[in-house]
Parts: structure tokens; sequence; C-alpha cells
């Protein structure tokens, strides 16, 4: 676990150095809430908008931005302090949780299974999640996609032992796909959507009736005690963007395609595919991801059983 946190470090160097440069500049007499964020989803969404940088300055607080490459780095930047707010799927806070992580589940998005899927080449032998037995499958360790692929194999009756996981970040995961370096990979919208239109690459599988594919927002457990008021205000902005972006997808497309450097019909494809609603974590929910978090832990992929309700926040409380 130590060694996984510290390559999950060595991919955020970068952003944990904007983030440290920019909070340098920007402390003063107001208060700061930095927040992590990734190249697709609505937190990018909420950036561009600029509509929350005004209903903090009327709180007297300043919002600062970071780009994380994916959901563990960011974490462990929650871990160590460098950033107070951010999202991702359900796998990485499972990760940080058993790694003492002082995470707090603030909010979560309704599930979207098609948003994740096992890929192939589009002339590939391989017809069924059983056929990637003795395969070598790309996948982000520690990511959504790790527990798509967990749980596929699983219902396909493969064990994950007679599979070769070939852990890499997407772009190299992409690199790799193309020149039939892995068999498969297992990926996520928007990438999933680019290689499906770049390569012809077929789905062996997507999440549906495996997987939720939740998305999560969380906060650290610092700054939650000292500013939950902070969190709900940032929840509520989240909401109103969400909002805009079901009503118009095509608008929400043209405005996320340069930055993620797709074409907006490839990402019209992926926000098709995602689900929509900013809601409190309920019940339901955390058993869906205690599920999650015991599935790795049989898997010796964690080091010790955890359990979600200890960081779920309930507003209000």
């Amino acid at each position: 676990m130590t060694r996984l946190f510290r390559r999950w470090i060595a991919r955020g160097v970068l952003s944990l150095s904007i983030v440290a440069a920019t909070v340098s500049a920007s402390y003063g007499e107001d208060k700061v809430v930095r927040i992590g964020y990734q190249k697709y989803g609505k937190l990018v969404l909420l950036k561009s908008k600029g509509s929350l940088e005004e209903k903090l300055k009327a709180v007297g607080t300043k919002v600062v931005w970071a780009e994380f490459p994916s959901g563990p780095p960011l974490l462990e930047a929650l871990n160590v302090g460098a950033i107070d707010f951010g999202n991702t799927g359900e796998a990485p806070p499972i990760f940080a949780q058993a790694a003492g992580a002082p995470i707090q589940y603030v909010a979560y998005e309704p599930p979207a299974p098609k948003g994740e899927a096992i890929l192939v080449p589009k002339d590939s032998a391989i017809k069924s999640v059983a056929d990637l037995k003795g395969k070598k499958v790309a996948l982000n360790k520690g990511s959504n996609v790790h527990y798509l692929l967990v749980k596929a194999l699983e219902k396909a009756g493969v064990k994950y032992s007679e599979i070769e996981p070939v852990f890499l970040a997407p772009a190299d995961a992409r690199a790799a796909f193309e020149r039939g370096a892995v068999d498969a990979w297992v990926i996520w919208d928007p990438f999933q959507a680019a290689a499906e239109a770049a390569t012809g690459a077929r789905t062996v599988a997507d999440g549906t009736g495996i997987v939720a594919n939740y998305q999560f927002y969380f906060a650290s457990k610092k700054f939650l005690q000292a500013d939950p008021k902070i969190v709900e205000l940032v929840l509520a902005q989240l909401s109103e963007v969400d909002d805009w972006a079901k009503g118009d997808i095509h608008a929400v497309a043209e405005q996320l395609a340069p930055s993620i450097g797709l074409s907006v019909p490839v990402v019209e494809v992926a926000l098709k595919r995602q689900a929509y609603g900013i809601k409190p974590v309920t019940d339901a929910v955390v058993a869906d991801q205690q599920q999650v978090a015991d599935t790795f832990f049989a898997l010796g992929l964690i080091p010790k059983q955890i359990k979600i309700s200890d960081v779920a926040w309930r507003p209000g409380t």
C-alpha cells in the first residue's frame, strides 16, 4: 500500500506543485477552499462557469483549482492536506481509506454503468469476458475499472489470478492497446468513447448488470469539520451545473471538447452515458460501496477491512 501511494504521489507531483504555488499566492485575509478535479466531469464545468468564485467571494472565501490525471493521486493530495475537496469513482477511496486517508464522502452521482467498459481490438478473437482467461488486460490500478474487471471476471467464472493485469495510466494503456501489447483494456469515459471512435474498439462488457460505477465527492475530514457550510455551498453550485449539463448535452460537449482534446461528437457519446444528479450519500449507496471494499479485501488488494459508514457524511451532522 505504501508503494502504491508513492506511485500516486509521483503522478500527482506536478498537480501538487501547482496547488502549493497557487495557494501560497492566494492566502490572505480570505479563507481558501482548494478543489482537485480531473479533465472530465462536473467539477470541470463548475470551474469553467466561474459561478462558484462569486458565491464564495460573498462569504469571504477564495477557490484554488488543481488538476489531476486520475482519482488515486487526487485522493493522495487530499490525504496529505494539499486539497480540501474533489471527486473520484468508487474504487480510489477504498484504497485511500484503507491507507488511513482522512476522507469523508459528501455526495454522489447516480450509477452510470455504461460509462466504463472492457474493450478489445475490433478484429480480436475475444468475444466474451470468459475469453480473457490467460490474456493481458490493461487497466489503471485502483480506479473504478479495477472493480469492473474483478466483478466481470467473477460473473464469467474466471479467477482474477487467471488473467495478467497490466497496470497503466490511460494514455499508456491506449498506446499498448493500439500496438497489440495487451489483449484488452478496461477504461472509462471519455477515453472509452475516444478509443471506440478512433480504433473501432469493441465492448466485451460494460458495467451493466455488473457494477454501478458511481462518482463520489469528497472533503477532507479537517476541512469538513471546520467549514461544513462551504462544502454545502460547493455541492449546491455543482447541482446547478449538473442541471444545466443534463438539459443541454451538446452545449456541454462543445465546452469540454477543446480542454480534453476530443471532438464534440465523441464527448457527446461520453456525456450521454454519464449520470446526472448530485445527491446526499444514502445507506443504500454506503452498502454498495461496502461491497467494493469487501471485494478488494478478499482479493488482498487492500491490507485491512474498512467500514464505509465511518467516513460517510450527512448534511447537517
